[in-house]
């Protein structure tokens, strides 16, 4: 695909070429139909603005970006390019449009963080509301974004009790709609709307339920399969045999909320037994001390686990 890449001498190009809360770069995206992403080079510890797309289109997008770039007015941004120049936040994993820094908080969320950076394949296996899809999600668009891949696939397995996915109403999106909310609204707090539908409109965010995956090889791409606890083992398989060169997948799931009619046949149960001797896959679990919704839902995680270990016993 063409692409044309920008280089800039310090952090107040790069505020004056994005703009407040990136402005600039979302208008030109809308505008010419083209992708930009936004990093910083560890290698020469330049500001890079890489522009991808048609190539008439990718020339105009430049053009307009190396405008604003020799104008040299700076205004206020919330960037994407973590910084030097910027307050050191520990653990910094994302900038939502609206300038609100995502960082883990737990020790778990920290690890969880850390695994994904490190490893192709990562497991965040724990209760509700300990951050596993949302801080899934905001590494993926920083990988995006950087340019380290070239889009996200979400999926989910469909299981639901009573109504199948064929008898809803509605396009493909629009079946699969109530089942993938939790992702979506990840992305609208991170991307803000009208981005999120941009993303999904050109396939660089695609979602599609775990059914529609069999077949496929993704490639250069981040990949969350979400609530895997109601996969099976041969969905499970299928799921991690499509991935591709230089993708990434992370699988999150609570084994506590399993909907299938045999819970011993999870995917996600059997999969911790299966690949736990195998080199670039870390598993990260979660425990009631990484919630973060309200303080009650801690202690329902808690109670809970404990009345099952009682039925258990």
């Amino acid at each position: 695909m063409p692409r044309k890449k920008i280089f800039l001498n310090n952090y107040q190009e790069a505020i004056t070429v994005l703009g407040e809360q990136d402005k600039n770069v979302n208008d030109i995206e809308k505008k010419h139909r083209v992708k930009v992403y936004s990093f910083e080079d560890s290698r020469t510890n330049q500001y890079v603005i890489e522009i991808t797309g048609k190539q008439q289109k990718v020339n105009e997008a430049f053009q307009e970006l190396v405008a604003l770039k020799d104008n040299n007015i700076p205004i206020k941004i919330s960037s994407h390019i973590p910084s030097a120049e910027k307050k050191d936040v520990s653990g910094y994993v994302y900038t939502a449009f609206n300038g609100k820094t995502i960082v883990p908080i737990s020790a778990n969320q920290k690890k969880y963080i850390e695994a994904i950076k490190k490893y192709d394949l990562v497991f965040g296996i724990g209760p509700a509301g300990t951050g596993k899809t949302y801080l899934a999600v905001a590494s993926a668009l920083l990988m995006l974004e950087s340019g380290r891949v070239q889009k996200i696939v979400l999926t989910r397995p469909v299981v639901e009790s009573g109504e199948k996915l064929g008898f809803l109403p509605g396009d493909l999106y629009e079946k699969i709609n109530p089942y993938l909310r939790p992702l979506y609204d990840a992305f609208h707090t991170m991307l803000g709307p009208e981005k999120f539908k941009r993303y999904r409109e050109d396939e660089t965010i695609e979602i599609v339920p775990l059914a529609y995956m069999r077949g496929r090889t993704l490639e250069n791409a981040f990949i969350i399969l979400d609530e895997a606890q109601n996969t099976v083992a041969e969905q499970m398989k299928m799921f991690l045999t499509r991935m591709g060169f230089n993708s990434q997948a992370v699988v999150t799931g609570d084994v506590t909320q399993i909907d299938l009619d045999n819970k011993k046949q999870s995917g996600l149960v059997q999969c911790q037994k299966i690949l736990k001797n195998i080199a670039g896959i870390d598993f990260v679990h979660f425990n009631e001390s990484d919630v973060i919704r309200h303080k009650l839902v801690r202690e329902i995680v808690k109670a809970y686990d404990l009345w099952e270990k009682r039925a258990d016993a």
